[in-house]
């Protein structure tokens, strides 16, 4: 048998048909599956059957002769391309099997060639980790090379990235940068190997999107599990509602700021957004790391949690309350006697819409005499990352965490849809 052979593989009472790949080790079978996915398979004991022999190329796969190349064209606006990992702009590693991210900027028009001709690019790696790895240095680190392809000219920026912590990130930048430019993050649910990928809708319409005209930090992603339309949501306003559906993210407590149509290639905007070069280029990456975010449930031991909250020696808490922006009564203590300390605690709720109003309520009463923010309909993962910024940016971060920043808390909460 050889590599690009259909196979039928048993082994351990379990049965793989697909494509033989080549395997970077001789103790391996990597075979692909007809869904797409590639399974390593453990060589001993395992009983193969070829089924068809050359099934397909792989040898014309791994051909360099239809790798794209980069053409300037003056007429053309300039996007500059950051990775920090994620599979969007990944491709099948035949050596191993493997979906890779090695990255640059040819690289990504040769996993995604309807790029070519909508600008200019300029490619650069800033990290290359999976995205629940991500850290507020490298947070700073990125914002730092947006800012670095601003002032080199670049007329906006798609920042690659891992989905699952995407919206942190991008919250992180909105608070960092106030950027003359569009700043568009975008990422892929479904790998680049499998059929049903969305790296390439979500990578040309976040490329349209750093064209357009809106200039704040954006995550741009499907609207529907059809290839059809992309949203727009704003960076702090933005939540992962979805595991693994195309259409994961969702604005909260609103439409979305705007919308890219992939076949008429046009960008949409829906509500009021930032205009391009309407500010100049400003950066305030340091942020104070010692914030923590609490999510409160019933039948939590307030002893225990207000022991670690104490150790922790923390500077911010935010507080995911329920409903309105409530804890147990019991909890209350626990938080005044931080604030008492100095610690900023801002309350969100966890309810996906609507807004914290501690007014209503004994509980809320008691919140604010204790000296509890309200932070209105921040989402609560946004606040922290808020609070982050405001205890390292802001004089007065409590005042902060009451007032809209870059686009996080709406003044009204209403039904849209």
């Amino acid at each position: 048998m050889n590599a690009g052979d259909r196979v039928r593989v048993e082994r351990a009472g379990v049965t793989n048909e697909g494509v033989l790949m080549p395997s970077s080790t001789p103790d391996h079978l990597v075979v692909k599956l007809d869904g797409g996915y590639n399974v390593g398979i453990d060589r001993e004991d395992a009983d193969v059957d070829v089924l068809e022999s050359d099934a397909y190329d792989v040898e014309a796969a791994q051909s360099d002769s239809d790798e794209s190349e980069i053409a300037f064209d003056d007429d053309l606006p300039t996007v500059s391309l950051i990775s920090t990992g994620g599979t969007i702009a990944s491709t099948v590693d035949y050596r191993t099997g493997a979906v890779t991210a090695q990255f640059d900027a040819e690289d990504v028009l040769r996993a995604v060639p309807d790029l070519a001709g909508r600008a200019n690019y300029r490619g650069r790696v800033v990290t290359n980790i999976l995205s629940e790895n991500m850290t507020p240095a490298v947070w700073r680190e990125l914002a730092e090379a947006v800012a670095e392809e601003i002032r080199a000219g670049a007329d906006g920026v798609v920042v690659m990235h891992g989905t699952d912590t995407m919206q942190f990130s991008a919250s992180a930048l909105s608070y960092m940068l106030d950027t003359p430019v569009p700043i568009v993050f975008t990422g892929s649910q479904r790998s680049a190997d499998r059929p049903s990928s969305d790296n390439v809708m979500n990578a040309v319409c976040a490329v349209e999107a750093a064209k357009a005209d809106a200039a704040e930090v954006l995550v741009c992603m499907h609207a529907s599990t059809s290839d059809d339309v992309c949203a727009l949501h704003r960076g702090t306003r933005v939540r992962k509602n979805h595991t693994s559906r195309r259409d994961a993210f969702e604005t909260v407590g609103a439409e979305p700021l705007g919308a890219v149509d992939y076949d008429a290639e046009t960008v949409e905007f829906r509500r009021e957004y930032a205009e391009r070069d309407a500010v100049d280029l400003d950066v305030r990456t340091e942020l104070n790391e010692n914030v923590d975010l609490l999510k409160f449930t019933p039948g939590m031991d307030v002893d225990r949690y207000a022991e670690m909250l104490r150790s922790a020696d923390l500077d911010g808490v935010v507080v995911e309350g329920t409903g309105l922006g409530h804890v147990h009564t019991d909890f209350i203590p626990v938080l005044e006697e931080l604030v008492d300390e100095g610690v900023v605690v801002a309350m969100t709720s966890q309810c996906l819409e609507g807004r914290v109003c501690d007014r209503v309520y004994d509980t809320g009463r008691d919140l604010l005499d204790a000296g509890v923010v309200e932070a209105g309909d921040t989402l609560p993962g946004t606040a922290k990352v808020k609070l982050m910024w405001a205890l390292a940016n802001r004089d007065d971060p409590a005042e902060a965490m009451r007032r809209s920043v870059a686009g996080e808390l709406q003044e009204r909460s209403v039904p849209w849809t």
